[in-house]
C-alpha cells in the first residue's frame, strides 16, 4: 500500500473553488520544493515580501492576541471557512483578515482587520502542495510581518493538518526571536507528529509504549523530541484527531498514534494540555475541521465561548 494522493486531494479539495488566477502545478511543486529544503530557501529570499493592501485596517485600541487559522497540504481558504465564520458569528462581526502569501514574495490582505481584543486572520498559501517545511517557510515570513504590520505580541492559533506540526515547529525554532509574536495557544487538527498514512506511518504497525510514546519514531518526531524544552509550558494546547472506527484506527490519512504521539513531548512541560478524540464520519482527516462539535470545542478552549 502507498498514499493516496489522489484520494487524499479529491477529499482535501472537494469545497475549492477553482480560479483562473491559480498557480499550474508546475509553480506549486518547484516553488514548494525550493522552500521546502533550506539550502535552496535564500533563492526565495532574494526577492523582499511585497505587500497589496486591499484590506480595511482599523485603528488599534487595545492589546490585541489575534487567532490565526492555518492550513494543510492542499489546503486553502476552503480549510478553515467554516470555523472562521463561526467564530465571526460568535464575536457579533463578521469582518476578519485574510491574509495570501506566493513564494514569490507577493503577500496580499483582503477583507479588515478589527479594533476587537482578537482579531481573525485567515492564512492562504497560493503554493498549497507543500509540506511541513514549506509550511515553516511561509510561517517564518508572515509572521514577523504581521507582527511589524499590527504591533501585536502575542496571537493564538488553530491549525490543521501538516499545518499543525508546522505550528508547532516554528514556535520551537523562533521562541527567542523577538520579530515573532509568541504563540499561547493552539488547537491542533489532525496533525501528523509521526508520519502520514502509507507516508512513514502504517496503520497499526506503530504503537504506544507503555510510557506513551511511540516506537517508531520518524525524522520529524525525534526532531520535536529534541527541541521540546523551547516550547514554552505557558502554551496551552488543544490536540484533537479522528478515528472513523474502521480497522485501521485512523481518520483515513492520519493514524492515532501519529496524532495523538504528541502528547509525550508536550505535556508533561505544560500547564494545560487536552486531548480528544473524535469518532465515526465525522472524524474523517477533511471534514473534522467543518463538524459543529469540534468547532465547539475549539472556541470554548480560545475562551469566546
Amino acid at each position: 500500500m502507498i498514499f493516496n494522493s489522489k484520494k487524499y486531494s479529491e477529499e482535501t479539495e472537494k469545497n475549492r473553488i477553482a480560479s483562473s488566477s491559480d498557480p499550474s502545478t508546475f509553480n506549486m511543486i518547484s516553488l514548494g520544493l525550493l522552500a521546502t529544503f533550506a539550502p535552496s530557501r535564500w533563492i526565495l529570499r532574494l526577492r523582499k515580501l511585497s505587500v497589496d493592501n486591499f484590506a480595511t485596517i482599523n485603528p488599534i485600541l487595545q492589546k490585541q492576541c489575534p487567532i490565526i487559522y492555518i492550513h494543510g497540504f492542499r489546503g486553502g481558504a476552503y480549510t478553515t471557512q467554516v470555523m472562521v465564520d463561526e467564530v465571526c458569528k460568535l464575536k457579533h462581526d463578521s469582518h476578519y483578515l485574510r491574509v495570501i502569501m506566493d513564494l514569490s514574495g507577493k503577500v496580499t490582505f483582503e477583507g479588515e482587520w478589527t479594533s476587537d481584543k482578537h482579531p481573525i486572520i485567515q492564512l492562504v498559501f497560493r503554493q498549497r502542495i507543500i509540506g511541513k517545511k514549506g509550511i515553516n517557510y511561509y510561517l517564518s515570513r508572515l509572521l514577523p510581518l504581521l507582527k511589524s504590520q499590527f504591533h501585536f505580541d502575542n496571537y493564538y492559533a488553530v491549525a490543521h493538518s501538516l499545518g499543525a506540526p508546522a505550528i508547532i515547529d516554528t514556535q520551537m525554532r523562533y521562541a527567542k526571536n523577538a520579530k515573532f509574536p509568541q504563540l499561547k495557544k493552539v488547537a491542533l487538527i489532525a496533525g501528523p507528529f509521526n508520519g502520514v498514512t502509507y507516508l512513514g506511518d502504517i496503520p497499526n504497525v506503530n504503537i504506544m509504549g507503555e510510557k506513551g510514546y511511540p516506537l517508531a519514531m520518524n525524522l520529524t518526531y525525534l526532531h520535536f523530541l529534541h527541541q521540546r524544552k523551547r516550547f514554552s509550558s505557558h502554551i496551552q494546547v488543544l490536540n484533537i484527531y479522528g478515528n472513523i472506527l474502521d480497522e485501521t484506527n485512523t481518520d483515513k490519512f492520519i493514524s492515532v498514534v501519529s496524532a495523538k504521539s504528541i502528547r509525550y513531548i508536550l505535556a508533561p512541560q505544560l500547564d494545560y494540555y487536552q486531548e480528544v478524540e473524535v469518532r465515526g464520519a465525522m472524524a474523517e482527516h477533511s471534514q473534522m475541521h467543518d463538524e459543529p462539535f469540534v468547532i465547539n470545542i475549539i472556541n470554548h478552549f480560545l475562551g469566546l465561548k
